[in-house]
């Protein structure tokens, strides 16, 4: 099953699922946009758009989804905002350079099969001075996680990968630099990060 398919299935799950546990971890992450001049917003990933409740009013926000499903389920959330939904892939983003104040990577890192060209893609698409909102599960250096790594390869045909390495996707990238970087869920397996655009 391709990803789009599975994600297309699972979107009426998607909240029963996802919105209680992660809800908290959520508005922590995008609490810095309240204090940000009002701007463009890219929500990559946005979903069912489990993180529209946390975000302020003040800023355009296009929110992008591999499926139309995912989409449609994201505007009654979207009512008190300006928000343009877009059908695209977090790894070819169809998007100019630089055309974002800021870019919310929840929960998507993790989820397509090349996160380091879904990172390069944000980074692209943000301008110099932005931030990328991430909070995501991520393994750290050297961990073994024996489990995780050995189920990856199905999970990851289904909905999630387990294997992320946050440090190894910007290990090449000297226009990324790492402004905060806390524990968020699960003893730290998910992280709450902001990353600068240089």
């Amino acid at each position: 099953m391709s990803l789009k398919a599975s994600y297309t299935f699972i979107a009426p799950l998607y909240d029963l699922v996802l919105e209680r546990a992660t809800r908290r971890a959520r508005a922590l992450s995008l609490r810095p946009l309240a204090s940000a001049p009002a701007g463009t917003v890219l929500v990559a990933g946005v979903g069912t758009g489990l993180d529209l409740p946390h975000l302020p009013t003040v800023h355009h926000y296009v929110g992008l989804d591999l499926t139309s499903a995912m989409l449609s389920r994201s505007l009654p959330r979207a009512a008190a905002h300006r928000y343009t939904p877009v059908q695209g892939s977090a790894m070819a983003l169809p998007f100019a350079d630089h055309q974002f104040d800021h870019t919310v990577l929840h929960l998507i890192l993790a989820v397509v099969p090349d996160p380091t060209q879904a990172l390069s893609e944000a980074l692209r698409v943000t301008r110099p001075g932005g931030r990328l909102h991430v909070f995501d599960k991520f393994l750290r250096p050297g961990q073994r996680a024996v489990l995780r790594r050995a189920l990856t390869p199905l999970s990851g045909r289904i909905a999630t990968r387990m294997d992320v390495v946050l440090e190894d996707l910007l290990s090449t990238r000297a226009d990324a630099i790492v402004e905060h970087d806390e524990p968020a869920l699960a003893g730290g397996w998910f992280r709450r990060v902001v990353i600068r655009k240089v």
